[in-house]
């Protein structure tokens, strides 16, 4: 089993920075990719960015260019850093890791909500 602890949310202004991170305990071995989804009021939970356990990395159009995902494999820590956010990234955010060893099977955070005020 991987559990997954997330921190660093918060309210900020339009323009503004944060960071997210998130902490594997556990099985680490087990992860594959990580990321980070989110849930904005009302809607689907959707891709933000993903990370390979080589560095790898994947962006949803609407944050590339502002949001950076990075990981540290040694401290098994994923982070989000969040720059010229827009009212439009207020969610709840996800972590997500993949567990290779049983076909993916995703573990989840319990969520960090984030609000961009105008």
């Amino acid at each position: 089993q991987v559990q997954l602890v997330e921190s660093g949310g918060g309210l900020v202004q339009a323009g503004g920075s944060l960071r997210l991170s998130c902490v594997a305990t556990g099985s680490t071995f087990r992860i594959g990719n990580m990321g980070y989804y989110r849930q904005p009021p009302g809607k689907q939970r959707e891709l933000v960015a993903t990370v390979s356990g080589g560095g790898a990395t994947n962006y949803a159009d609407a944050v590339k260019g502002r949001f950076t995902i990075s990981r540290d494999n040694g401290k098994n820590t994923v982070y989000l850093q969040m720059n010229s956010l827009k009212p439009e990234d207020t969610a709840v955010y996800y972590c997500k890791a993949d567990d290779i060893l049983r076909a993916f099977r995703p573990y989840w955070g319990q969520g960090t909500q984030v609000t961009v005020s105008s």
